[in-house]
């Protein structure tokens, strides 16, 4: 092995052959997600008396393709009455808010499911269980002080919890979570008993591969098992119907897939619908099974990120022009150690990309609002 390679590898507590030949096998066990048992348990209670899931996930990528990984999955594993919705960013802000839990009120879910949120929904929480409505919080974000009272919390970054990978995104948490389902029905004799072959949930590790590389998590063993076993679904054309089309969308070739593709290709025309319009363009382009219905959403997606880069790019020069009149004016030493940047006609689903780009360049912190 090269030295540079072995360096980078060794820095990454990482064996040369989990490096050089990532296998399913190698995953780290779900079962060893703190609070997995009781979510199966509702999972299965629910699944047995036909009663009805929400899934409720995040306005990003990685939020995206973990909705349309637990919808596919349950389905998949029987359940027949399952639901999405996904917070509105400017009407409802993030996460399993009271406001968007209200509005399930008329659609009476009796478990609502959180994909890449719900660790910091107290309130949302407090308001679904004042209606009667169970909540699983499936999230990798680190918690507060205090863990909002849901019926089953699966983050393994809750203190005490042993799993290994601590790095895995939002839709890595839900697809472990899906399959430790899978392996209780099946220790129940739920397949046999309802003359149902046992699906085969590798179909959807292309959706995991792009939420982990869209979410920007460390590259770590588990997560480089994911994605390699992901991009090798795509790369034999056995991805679904929708990845498909954002390939094609974005002038990429599936056949030739690298995690480039889906972090720098795919992934923004994602997540351009949750920031300048709704969220669910992209997760109904995830769950479409027929080509053509998957193609013109993934064209319309791409309509909408040619729309947030232009917009993005006036942003940019707006803001940065503000900037160096303040140099202009008061001298590059009388900058100050933190910028706040405020223009009423800006867009607030963009804002955080104007932040990000002018904090690289200025090497401080900014804050741009609308």
């Amino acid at each position: 092995m090269h030295p540079v390679l072995a360096r980078v590898y060794a820095a990454r507590g990482m064996q040369p052959g989990d490096a050089f030949e990532p296998r399913l096998a190698q995953l780290a066990d779900p079962a060893a997600l703190d609070g997995i048992d009781r979510a199966c348990a509702l999972l299965i209670e629910a699944i047995a008396s036909d009663r009805r899931i929400c899934i409720v996930g995040d306005f990003d990528a990685d939020g995206a393709t973990g909705t349309a990984v637990a919808v596919r999955a349950l389905r998949l594993l029987g359940a027949r009455d399952v639901m999405y919705r996904v917070p509105n960013r400017f009407r409802h802000g993030y996460g399993l808010s009271p406001g968007l839990v209200d509005e399930l009120r008329d659609e009476a879910p009796d478990l609502i499911v959180t994909v890449d949120n719900g660790i910091a929904s107290h309130a949302g929480i407090e308001t679904a269980r004042a209606l009667g409505m169970r909540t699983i919080v499936t999230d990798h974000h680190l918690p507060a002080a205090t863990l909002p009272a849901a019926d089953a919390i699966v983050n393994p970054n809750v203190g005490g919890d042993a799993f290994p990978s601590k790095a895995i995104a939002g839709v890595g948490v839900v697809f472990c979570l899906m399959l430790a389902l899978r392996a209780r029905l099946r220790a129940a004799g739920h397949f046999e008993t309802h003359g149902a072959a046992e699906p085969d949930l590798a179909m959807l590790l292309d959706l995991v591969a792009l939420g982990t590389v869209a979410d920007l998590v460390p590259m770590d063993a588990n997560n480089r098992v994911l994605v390699a076993a992901g991009l090798k679904r795509i790369r034999a054309g056995r991805a679904c119907a929708g990845v498909n089309a954002l390939f094609r969308a974005a002038g990429r070739d599936p056949a030739r897939a690298v995690a480039a593709d889906l972090g720098f290709a795919l992934a923004p025309r994602i997540n351009a619908a949750g920031r300048l319009e709704d969220m669910r363009l992209g997760i109904e382009c995830l769950l479409a099974d027929d080509a053509a219905i998957a193609s013109d959403l993934a064209t319309r997606l791409s309509a909408i990120n040619a729309q947030r880069r232009e917009m993005q790019a006036t942003m940019v020069e707006q803001s940065e022009a503000t900037v160096a009149a303040f140099i202009a004016e008061h001298g590059g030493d009388a900058f100050p150690q933190g910028v706040v940047l405020y223009q009423s006609d800006w867009h607030a689903g963009i804002v955080g990309l104007v932040a990000s780009r002018l904090k690289d360049r200025l090497h401080r912190p900014v804050v741009a609002f609308a």
